[in-house]
């Protein structure tokens, strides 16, 4: 009986760890000649990230005196700004989400407390003076308007959420809504589109998850969240799976995973920590990576997004001493590729006035372009009109996969394709730029300092045996005395030249000075000159 009893236990036994090829991702910080210093970033209390950014152009919302503004800086102009830098001055509450279009790298949206949704273009080269004049006013809401979020495959529809409890469908094209979604019965905290934008994910003040067809306004599927009370809502991409941040019953941080199918109840829910920061989701849909910033949190969590179980792999986590209040993130396309750079925050340090580039970079040896971290990415080409999708067309990138020459023959056979509703993707060889020697070396340096008598700390290994385990303990437990007696040695050369130092200057103080140039004189007797 025991005998079957541990065959059982052998056979459902599954191992936690698993291979991947993000499990060494780290982050890196900027140098401070690369960060954006003396920004008066705003001090709004609103949950929104202030901070947007695309290849081109920096946009942070800023705090102001009589009406709602935010800087529009060059990602190539890092330094330190001037504090009479232009703005973009328009609105007449304060500026609560700023978004750039996806596709036109020179168009930004922005919402503000006094209800309006405005549209502007910003030159070529960035602002030479105030910018007042908006390219379009959306006027619709009742109350202040707390959320925007552009079409995933449209270029001219943008979605917004306000105060009202409402969300407005525009088409820029004609300058107006052309829906209006009224389901909810709080304030909407977060509104999420899927890949190809037919179905949209709001969370609520009244703990209700909801599942919406945007052309309709239907609501698909809605769930009560009483255990985990969620904030924030992120689509996995094509996974058709949801992952939520909020809290659970007992005040912790919490993510829950769900699918868009069946939203009765999360697939898998964890416990982060007890903080009480509102946490940030932020979703790789290339490398299927989660990224974890809490507002407040100086440390960034990023986890591997798995089909079966454990759902969630915890990676590693990125530390700074600095609390971040919002933070933006770099398409794709704006990325160092040839520096194997998978993610770029720009985060925002409220209290030294600066925004932080941090790049989470997988490291690699190669000098080539790594095809199996940069896949087809969304480009800068809408897949519709937005006359096109209202009217119901799904269209985007032809989608024929082709294993075998047999399969080849049946397609040619059969003269049809399948369109795949999707934005529309390019590849990122083109930008990629092999890193000169200089760049090179600085790596393999970083890489070199990781290593501390043998041990990497950018390995994240699991052992797999308790002598392992043992082993590893003992190693670093002699790495830490090492440090401790290197560093008592250092106290102690440090009180030796310090006491050497006080001789010195006491030595000098005691001796007479010259009356005529103040130089100290010796007081030695001089000896007679010797007779020969």
């Amino acid at each position: 009986m025991t005998s079957n009893y541990s065959k059982i236990l052998q056979m459902s036994w599954r191992p936690t760890y698993r291979s991947s090829k993000f499990r060494n991702v780290y982050g890196k910080a900027d140098n401070r000649e690369e960060c954006f210093d003396g920004i008066p970033i705003t001090r709004s209390v609103h949950d929104s990230q202030f901070c947007a950014v695309n290849p081109k152009f920096l946009a942070i919302v800023t705090e102001s005196a009589g009406g709602g503004s935010f800087l529009v800086i060059p990602v190539s102009k890092s330094g330190r700004i001037d504090p009479h830098y232009p703005k973009v001055c328009g609105h007449q509450g304060n500026v609560l989400d700023i978004k750039w279009n996806p596709f036109m790298d020179h168009v930004i949206a922005s919402c503000s407390e006094d209800c309006s949704v405005r549209i502007w273009e910003i030159p070529e080269g960035g602002l030479r003076r105030n910018m007042t004049a908006s390219a379009l006013e959306l006027h619709g809401h009742t109350r202040r308007v707390g959320l925007i979020e552009w079409h995933p495959t449209c270029s001219g529809l943008l979605f917004s959420a306000g105060y009202d409890n409402k969300i407005f469908l525009w088409n820029l094209e004609i300058g107006g809504p052309v829906k209006r979604i009224d389901c909810h019965s709080e304030v909407i905290l977060c509104i999420s589109l899927n890949a190809d934008g037919t179905l949209l994910a709001t969370t609520c003040k009244d703990n209700r998850l909801r599942l919406i067809e945007p052309r309709s306004g239907k609501v698909l599927q809605e769930a009560d969240c009483k255990n985990h009370r969620v904030n924030r809502v992120v689509f996995l991409g094509n996974t058709r799976r949801l992952i939520t941040t909020g809290v659970s019953q007992w005040n912790t941080r919490q993510v829950a995973l769900w699918d868009q199918d069946d939203l009765t109840r999360p697939i898998t829910e964890e416990e982060i920590d007890g903080l009480s920061g509102l946490l940030f989701p932020f979703y790789d849909a290339d490398t299927h990576m989660l990224y974890l910033a809490g507002k407040g949190d100086g440390n960034i969590r990023y986890y591997e997004i798995h089909k079966e179980k454990p759902y969630l792999q915890y990676l590693m986590e990125f530390r700074s001493p600095s609390p971040q209040k919002g933070l933006g993130v770099m398409p794709k396309r704006g990325l160092d590729v040839g520096a194997c750079e998978v993610f770029r925050f720009y985060k925002l340090v409220t209290l030294r006035g600066l925004v932080e580039p941090v790049s989470m970079i997988v490291p690699r040896r190669s000098e080539t372009y790594q095809e199996d971290i940069y896949p087809m990415t969304p480009g800068t080409e809408p897949a519709v009109s937005p006359d096109e999708w209202l009217s119901g067309i799904n269209r985007g990138e032809v989608c024929v996969v082709v294993s075998s020459a047999s399969s080849f023959a049946y397609f040619t056979r059969h003269p049809f394709i399948f369109v795949r509703a999707a934005p529309v993707l390019m590849s990122l060889k083109g930008s990629y730029k092999r890193p000169d020697q200089k760049a090179l070396r600085a790596s393999k340096r970083e890489r070199r300092a990781m290593v501390v008598h043998g041990i990497d700390l950018l390995e994240n290994i699991q052992p797999k045996r308790d002598s392992e385990l043992l082993k590893l303990f003992f190693r670093q437990q002699d790495e830490l005395k090492r440090l401790r007696e290197e560093l008592n040695h250092r106290d102690t050369r440090i009180t030796q030249l310090e006491l050497e130092l006080k001789n010195l200057k006491n030595d000098c103080n005691s001796r007479p000075s010259c009356l005529r140039c103040g130089s100290p004189m010796s007081t030695s007797r001089p000896q007679p000159p010797s007779i020969s």
